[in-house]
Parts: structure tokens; sequence; C-alpha cells
């Protein structure tokens, strides 16, 4: 299994969303390593359940400039998700997991290399865990690929802090604007109960990189979302990426706690702050933006006709599964479809005001 490791000085933060991006850019040895592991593997045959060519893809009209693509092909052959009673459901060893996978569907083993000189004053970095990172062999995208820590472990799909970090770095070690990360919980469309992230490279930018936010404790980096789906937001950067890691861990620890299905989703973004503008409109993502979506639990192997509200649709991608669907649906019908998954609002402010409570208790 090819190796790739990686240390705090690896991490990218001058990057720019270019109206008109540069051909010869190079990419990074993560993209590098990543997307011709995919091609290959698309290519070869036999891995993949269909063949990803290029998407039928149009910006739906309205303030939310929602990224509409038909993929019918990940409607009809994905595998079928597994049924999910509970968000604290064990790990079962007898369902499908990422330990009976064929060996072709591996890309590599990723694993950070912590520099004593780069530990925070007074902590320790998250224990050094090897993830695998392997395709997803039902594409929704270019490069869609699952983030799997220790497999050997057999964890449940329940957000860890060194799986977040995971997720971070990642987004940091991309030279792609485009590069996006995210999580399901279980309850929250998540389709097999072992630990994973999933990542693509979306081009189209999305308004979740520059919308304006609300603070709530933004000491800690936690801001609330108010123009896509209602849900919370947090920002890193190399330099406080494990304290938003543990904040962002805190969230999601206390979801899971209170029976509150989720949706995590991270792209680059500029920072959540007085001069975002300024920054948004010169094209900057030097850090990553984190989305967490509260929501409601669904259970069982139920699914919506045109998409699943799971992580990318929650953040403005939306991956349609039937042609009418892709071309007939307005912003507004996507809206009324998102609302049925998401928290009433006196849920949602109830569920604000407690971490925002626990947060400045810390």
């Amino acid at each position: 299994m090819s190796q790739f490791t990686y240390s705090h000085r690896d991490l990218l933060t001058d990057i720019h969303r270019a109206e008109h991006p540069d051909p010869h850019t190079e990419p990074s040895p993560f993209d590098t390593l990543l997307s011709s592991g995919w091609r290959e593997r698309m290519g070869r045959g036999g891995v993949f359940r269909y063949r990803l060519g290029a998407l039928q893809t149009r910006v739906l009209l309205g303030p939310l400039s929602l990224v509409a693509q038909l993929n019918v092909q990940r409607g009809v052959e994905r595998r079928k998700p597994q049924e999910i009673q509970s968000i604290k459901q064990p790990y079962n060893a007898h369902q499908f997991n990422f330990n009976k996978i064929s060996p072709e569907e591996v890309l590599f083993e990723m694993s950070r290399v912590t520099e004593q000189s780069l530990r925070p004053p007074g902590g320790d970095r998250p224990e050094l865990q090897k993830v695998v990172v392997l395709v997803n062999v039902s594409p929704l995208e270019f490069g869609h690929c699952l983030f799997v820590p220790e497999p050997s472990r057999c964890l449940p799909q329940v957000l860890t802090l060194s799986a977040i970090q995971t997720g971070i770095e990642s987004v940091l070690l991309s030279s792609d604007p485009g590069f996006r990360v995210g999580f399901n919980s279980l309850g929250a469309f998540a389709s097999v109960n072992h630990l994973h992230l999933h990542c693509y490279y979306l081009k189209q930018e999305l308004l979740l990189e520059t919308v304006p936010v609300e603070p709530l404790v933004p000491e800690k980096g936690f801001y609330r979302l108010t123009h896509l789906p209602r849900g919370f937001l947090f920002y890193a950067e190399p330099n406080d990426l494990d304290q938003i890691a543990r904040v962002v861990f805190q969230v999601t620890e206390a979801l899971v706690n209170g029976d509150v299905a989720h949706n995590l989703f991270l792209t680059r973004g500029c920072p959540p702050s007085e001069g975002q503008q300024e920054e948004a409109q010169q094209g900057s993502r030097r850090g990553v933006r984190i989305a967490l979506w509260p929501r409601r639990s669904s259970f069982g192997a139920k699914e919506e006709t045109a998409f699943n509200v799971a992580l990318c649709e929650l953040a403005g991608h939306l991956p349609f599964k039937v042609q009418q669907d892709y071309e007939c649906l307005t912003e507004k019908d996507v809206k009324d479809i998102i609302q049925r998954y998401l928290l009433p609002d006196q849920d949602f402010t109830r569920l604000e005001r407690q971490l925002v409570a626990d947060m400045i208790d810390l």
C-alpha cells in the first residue's frame, strides 16, 4: 500500500479562487496522489460500479446559487444503505464494512508526522493514527474517495477528534479550492456504520465559502449560519487547527449524546470576520470553513426521490437522480425539501443556547 506522510509544514494557506484558474498551476503532492490513483482505478475497469464522465451541471436561479448536477447512475447503482435505527448504533461486523472491500479500492494510507516543536503549549496533539484512503465505488464527482481511520479498529460512524482533525488537515493539504470533505452521522443518510468521511472535487464555487455568518462564541471560532440552511460554522487555519478541532468535537459529541443527527461539510473559505467580504472579493481561501447542521433523524433505509438531504446537499451541491427533477426543480422546491429534514426552530434555538452555555463554561 502506498504511504503518504505529512506534517504541519505541508498545510497550505495561500490559496485563491481565481475567476479564470491557471491550468498550469501545480497540484499539491496530496492532490497528485489522490487524483492520479482515482483516475487509474476509473480507467482500469471493474473497480467502480459505473464510469463517471462529465456531469450535466447548472446553477439554479436564486440568491443561494445552488449547484445542481445530474448523476442518474449513482441513484440507481449505489450500494443499498444499511438499516439504521439509532445514532449510537454499534458497529456490526456481519454487515458491510470497509474491512470487506477489494484491495483494488485502496489508494494509499496517510498519516501525520508530529514534530515536538509544533505541539501547542500545555497540550498534546491527538494520538497519531493512520487513515486509509479508498475510492467510493459509486462516485458523485471527480475524485470521490473515503477517509477511513484505522479500519481494523471497527469504529462506528461517530466522529472522533482525530477524524475531525484529519478532515481539516486534508482540506489544507490540497491546493485546489474545490476540494471538499464531509461526514454524515447515523440518522443523517450515512449508508455504512463504519467510521468514514467523504472527499471529492467540485470546481463550482459554493456560497458556503463566503456567506456572512453571525457570531456565537467567536473567540472559540463558533458562528451561526443563517443564509444557508440554519446551522453552525467554525473556521480554522493551521495556527489554531487543534483548538478548532476540539471545539467541533465538543459540539458533535454533545449532538451524539443528545441523539441529534448531523451532517458536517468542510471547504476552503474566507474568514468569518469584518473584513471577510473584501477577502471574498479577492478570492482568498486561506482557511477551512466547517459547517455543521443538526437535523431531524431519518431512520430505516428511506430515500428521497429527487436527492437525499445529506452533507453535500445542505452545502449547496445537489446531485439529482432523475432528469426531470434536475431540469425542473427550482431553488424554492429545493429549500422546501431540505426544510423537512431540519430541526424545528424552537429545537434549534434550545440546542444553540445549550451549546453556547457549555462552550462559555469551558
